[in-house]
């Protein structure tokens, strides 16, 4: 347990550039703080003593603001970032050197018995607000987006975004687990293929309407107040929708 401790105290030097020396992580990182009581209620639970480790995960909860169930099985140098809100359900599997922000939580779906928490590989990184739901698989190195929900096995080395979650493949690119700003907007690209295939039919009602004249793309070549009034059609490439696909969302 103790090299395990440790692998959890230095990879927060690797993944923070905010932890600068080690009485700072020791005291002011509940995310090493609920993962030492962890190791402690998931070692005294694992010879069966009753209450005493869940009271240990109770008090965790209420220092850190991390709930992370005894019976949870969490591999070494995992590092909980920040970590308010999050829980780890009784069966969860985390495994060795994965990246969890707060607000996370790996639950269940219902009142199943047995396995009903998921599995996360090695090298997995959940984003902020993420919710993982149900027996499922997550491969290893792993990216779920923040705020995503997924509730189906995901394959190794892909990335997760929406709601609920949608698989990404990324093979063959080595990313950082700390490059959140490189996450797919799903969303936005098929709404930027509507928005195409709306205009492309727009034109061809457009030609048919005035089969003499060219159609004229509104807010490529003019402005729309210059245009015959024959000319002039729905624009959907307006400013609020061209926020959305460069990244301002709704």
């Amino acid at each position: 347990m103790l090299s395990t401790l440790r692998a959890d105290f230095r990879i927060i030097f690797e993944r923070d550039p905010a932890a600068r020396n080690w009485l700072e992580v020791l005291f002011c990182y509940p995310g090493l703080q609920a993962l030492t009581f962890y190791r402690l209620a998931h070692w005294l639970s694992s010879i069966g003593l009753p209450l005493i480790p869940r009271l240990i995960s109770h008090i965790a909860r209420f220092l850190t603001g991390i709930e992370i169930h005894p019976g949870a099985t969490i591999g070494q140098g995992v590092f909980i970032d920040h970590g308010m809100g999050v829980v780890i359900g009784e069966t969860a599997i985390v495994g060795d050197y994965a990246l969890i922000y707060q607000g996370v939580t790996l639950g269940g779906t219902g009142k199943e018995s047995g396995k009903r928490h998921p599995t996360l590989g090695e090298n997995v990184v959940v984003g902020a607000g993420a919710k993982v739901l149900g027996n499922i698989q997550i491969g290893n190195s792993v990216r779920i987006g923040a705020g995503s929900v997924v509730l189906r096995d995901v394959p190794s080395d892909c990335t997760v975004v929406g709601v609920p979650g949608r698989i990404i493949y990324r093979s063959g690119v080595r990313v950082s687990p700390l490059e959140h700003n490189n996450l797919p907007d799903s969303e936005a690209q098929v709404i930027r293929a509507l928005v195409d295939r709306i205009e492309a039919l727009e034109e061809q009602i457009q030609s048919l309407q005035n089969p003499t004249k060219t159609p004229i793309l509104v807010g490529k070549f003019m402005q729309e107040d210059e245009l015959p009034q024959e000319h002039i059609f729905c624009n959907l490439r307006d400013k609020k929708l061209q926020e959305f696909f460069d990244g301002a969302g709704i």
